[in-house]
């Protein structure tokens, strides 16, 4: 009776440390924080699988505004952050929640419009005096308005051209309050001006008549940075999982890979890690 109990007691065992390492298998993967224009682009759906198959690591992407992507890492819901605010990243890692940041790549940002062109931009280069001409023509303008890294930088640039277009909120100036796509989509069915990464422009299949009206200004740059959420604001935070996937996109290896992704025969992001520090 004895030998039976401590063999039941022994296969009890053997059978839970299976099913501890099971778990442990199952993982090893990661929350990563990022943008809407990363991943309707299709960049992960080329980088990921690269990286899970030198590494084994599976990585999950939440896709959401910039705003509400350092939210949820400051809920501690994620492991690695990447976005495109640097402003608003600086301070996530000030406060504590990260444990620093690198450039990962860039590329800019463009308005685009119907062919009609009410406001008669098509061709600018000169963003402040093209938002200040679709604001005196009244012509519509879809924004997002959902704190992403798109509209900050569309709100700045309605600042520097000396505008608040929150006054004119449900005239000429929409908020749709969502992520780029549906926003695009929104615009061509109102015949509307709308500000969005170029990456997401390339990828977009609804254009209809629409092109980019508006491009060139360094004023329309756009950077992502990559941040590791830091194990000391989140202690569940999977810190060498992450730090190896930080490592694998700033690394040679990944920074091609990044070069590589194009759509349509166009480079969709350009790759800056560890060179001069981006503005």
């Amino acid at each position: 009776m004895k030998n039976r109990s401590l063999s039941l007691l022994l296969a009890t065992a053997f059978a839970g440390s299976l099913t501890l390492g099971q778990v442990s298998a199952d993982d090893k993967f990661i929350i990563v924080q990022s943008t809407t224009s990363t991943q309707n682009s299709g960049l992960y759906d080329a980088l990921l699988p690269q990286f899970a198959a030198k590494t084994g690591i599976e990585v999950r992407v939440v896709a959401v505004g910039t705003g509400q992507a350092i939210k949820n890492a400051q809920n501690c819901d994620g492991d690695v952050l990447l976005v495109h605010a640097k402003a608003s990243e600086e301070k996530f890692v000030a406060a504590g929640y990260g444990v620093s940041r690198a450039d990962v790549m860039y590329n800019d940002f463009v308005i685009v419009g119907p062919a009609a062109d009410p406001a008669e931009v098509a061709g600018s280069s000169d963003v402040k005096s093209a938002l200040s001409a679709i604001k005196n023509a009244g012509a519509p303008f879809a924004s997002r308005g959902d704190d992403s890294g798109t509209h900050k930088k569309e709100l700045a640039l309605w600042k520097a051209a000396g505008i608040d277009p929150s006054g004119d909120s449900g005239s000429w100036y929409r908020e749709t309050g969502s992520g780029m796509g549906a926003t695009l989509n929104v615009a061509v069915g109102m015949n509307a001006y709308v500000m969005t990464d170029r990456a997401t422009w390339i990828a977009f299949e609804n254009k209809g008549d629409y092109a980019i009206a508006v491009e060139g200004d360094n004023a329309m740059f756009n950077q992502y940075g990559i941040i590791q959420v830091s194990p000391d604001a989140c202690p569940r935070v999977k810190a060498d999982l992450g730090q190896t996937f930080i490592d694998w996109v700033l690394s040679k290896e990944g920074q091609t890979a990044i070069a590589d992704y194009k759509r349509d025969g166009q480079q969709l992001f350009f790759p800056n890690a560890g060179k001069q520090p981006s503005s």
